[in-house]
């Protein structure tokens, strides 16, 4: 697989959270080695076992595995001829423990998961070592019981060792040393027992120093009496550590001749907490297997981006079938590049034998390759321009396509001038398409969507965008191309209409007449009765462009006393908030201003949202709000004195 794409997919953050499942580090390096395969018996194979080990981990989680710490180690000094220590035999005790215990736990789960189940069938218990270990090691030490000789040198210890505590004692409890004792307690240097004695009665007491206090006035002093019985003690516990060693090279022979049983062992529990990680991972996404074709041919159900999880809007993609190009517009922040990387990064999971969050019918191509050129490849060190990184990745997807490559590549064409960079990027994809690749790609040129409209093999497909709120939908829609929504977006955002008349014939030299019905997409006819830059800034608590109609459902409808200028309410059919300028008229109409236009509405379309006397102070002065500064400025001259020629323009409103 090209290195490129499984990096720019980021395939590497999949194979982070699903060691996050593995218990023993040799899993989490096996992991670290997963690479899609395409071998198409290989993948089913991988499938299944993940999906069996499903199976297992949806009826119990408590899968007996263990962390193989110290295993590895132990294998090694075996082999090399080392002697175990204690602590390794225990390590090797404790795998055939585990051993015991999966072999037990798959021997219940062979209806459910025949294949997983079966490995454990070839997992060697090896009772007669594992016992062997039990009768010499307890708790990290070599047991008395491991042999007689062992048994007896350590009787033999002890009560050398019990005579010397008794001498010990006898000198600590005489009236004669009581004087130059520093203090009553016996204590160890380098293995022999000693007495505190006080320096200036060095030559009192008959012995050997072994140390002095940091101080200097405190000997520590080995009495005389002891020496001898001190010396049989050493001797003994020489003979001891012979012994324990002779034991254990015994032990490590023994060990060594089920090498290869214990090596299987190993290898065993690496590969179940390899397949039990891909299982929990696959509970955790709430993911499904897939079928799986060699005839180029995707179909995603209800998809979701692995690493976005359950809160990524479902994918619903196909291709291969009539057509294996695949043209997605939309707007930016849409979640075309999130859509691409979905069936990207998917690919490379099924070809690795994992399950993918996906519906259940869905179906993945098995492909040779994944070409992917996703994001603008700037670099600072390397000279590269957007363009320049983009036309280096595109020039080495051209030379490895083929028709079993699947091909990404997000904003074809982008980082140049428009004009070429819309030449190049229909060239590429007439030469990817010439190639038999299966190729998915995102554009904001409006002739690509021409071109994929008109050529057999393409086709065109968008992200949606609801014009009311100015959100993205994240979803997919196949076979329709993206329409620009740049122009209604301006004028929803309160863009006056005949300047965005004026854009749309210098960009597409036609006239074309912009109405709010286009933006609100009204159920009945709104008369707009004056549109006008107020220049007034209305309260926060108004400036929202998009208002939920959930949050207004509680809001109470207005009763017979009706709304008053400068109330807040809700438009149903606009979707949005607007200040009432002037009260209900004989019809049941209520003049509403909303995005500094003035419409007349139906009382019925209008519920309460925030009463004007919550908004603005007594005595407000609403031509604030509702007039232009020019406007003002005349009705202010005009109350002062008449002046021919100044009017003031109400456009319909008396």
């Amino acid at each position: 697989m090209n290195t490129h794409a499984i990096k720019v997919l980021e395939y590497h953050k999949i194979k982070e959270c699903l060691k996050q499942y593995a218990v023993s580090e040799q899993a989490k390096k096996l992991i670290d080695k997963l690479e899609p395969s395409t071998d198409k018996d290989v993948i089913e194979a991988w499938m299944l076992e993940t999906t069996e080990a499903r199976y297992i981990v949806d009826i119990n989680q408590s899968v007996p595995l263990t962390s193989l710490e110290g295993i590895e180690g132990v294998a090694n000094k075996a082999v090399k001829g080392i002697v175990l220590s204690p602590e390794d035999l225990a390590a090797v005790k404790g795998l055939l423990e585990c051993v015991k215990r999966l072999k037990k736990f798959m021997n219940s789960m062979q209806a459910v998961a025949p294949t997983v189940a079966a490995y454990a069938l070839s997992m060697f218990e090896l009772a007669d070592l594992y016992e062997e270990i039990d009768r010499c090691i307890t708790n990290g030490r070599v047991d008395d019981r491991a042999t007689p000789e062992l048994a007896k040198i350590r009787k033999k210890i002890a009560i050398a060792d019990e005579r010397i505590k008794q001498k010990l004692n006898n000198i600590l409890c005489s009236s004669a040393y009581s004087s130059i004792i520093q203090e009553a307690v016996i204590s160890t240097r380098n293995g022999r027992y000693v007495i505190p004695i006080k320096k200036e009665h060095r030559r009192s007491f008959e012995g050997n120093v072994l140390d002095t206090s940091s101080s200097g006035s405190t000997l520590f002093i080995e009495p005389a009496v002891v020496a001898r019985l001190q010396e049989e003690l050493n001797i003994l516990k020489i003979e001891e550590e012979k012994e324990e060693y002779r034991i254990l090279a015994h032990m490590t022979g023994i060990v060594d001749s089920y090498s290869r049983e214990i090596s299987i062992n190993t290898e065993a529990f690496i590969q179940y907490d390899f397949m039990v990680a891909k299982a929990k991972y696959s509970r955790s996404l709430g993911c499904c297997p897939v079928t799986l074709n060699e005839q180029n041919c995707i179909n995603i159900k209800g998809g979701r981006h692995p690493l976005i999880g359950k809160s990524a809007v479902p994918l619903d993609f196909y291709i291969g079938s009539d057509y294996n190009v695949l043209v997605i517009t939309g707007p930016n922040t849409g979640g075309k590049t999130v859509a691409i990387k979905t069936v990207g990064m998917m690919t490379l999971m099924v070809q690795s034998g994992l399950h993918v969050p996906v519906a259940e019918g869905s179906e993945f191509a098995i492909y040779n390759n994944v070409l992917a050129d996703i994001g603008d490849g700037q670099s600072i060190e390397q000279s590269l321009s957007t363009f320049s990184s983009h036309v280096k990745n595109i020039s080495a997807i051209l030379e490895e396509a083929d028709s079993k490559c699947l091909v990404i590549v997000d904003e074809v064409g982008a980082g140049t001038d428009p004009g070429e960079g819309m030449g190049f990027a229909v060239a590429v994809l007439e030469e990817v398409y010439r190639k038999g690749a299966t190729m998915i790609a995102t554009t904001h040129y409006s002739e690509i969507k021409d071109f994929a409209e008109k050529t057999p093999g393409f086709k065109n497909g968008c992200m949606d965008f609801d014009i009311n709120s100015l959100r993205p939908l994240y979803k997919l829609r196949i076979g329709q191309p993206g329409e620009s929504n740049a122009f209604l977006i301006a004028l929803r955002l309160g863009i006056s209409k005949k300047i965005i008349e004026r854009a749309h014939e210098i960009t597409y030299r036609e006239s074309r007449e912009y109405s709010y019905e286009d933006v609100f997409r009204y159920n009945e006819p709104v008369d707009i009765i004056e549109e006008k830059d107020t220049g007034c800034v209305i309260n926060a608590k108004l400036s929202s462009t998009h208002i939920d109609a959930n949050k207004t459902k509680d809001k109470k409808k207005m009763e017979d006393t009706g709304f008053n200028v400068g109330d807040c309410v809700y438009v149903s059919s606009m979707n949005r908030t607007g200040i009432v300028c002037e009260r209900e008229n004989s019809r049941g109409e209520v003049v509403v201003m909303v995005m500094k236009n003035k419409f007349k509405i139906n009382k019925k379309r209008l519920s309460l949202y925030v009463e004007g006397k919550e908004l603005y102070p007594e005595n407000y002065d609403f031509d604030i709000v509702f007039e232009s500064k020019e406007d003002r400025k005349k009705k202010k001259i005009m109350g002062k004195r008449h002046v021919k020629g100044v009017t003031i323009e109400k456009n319909g409103v008396d």
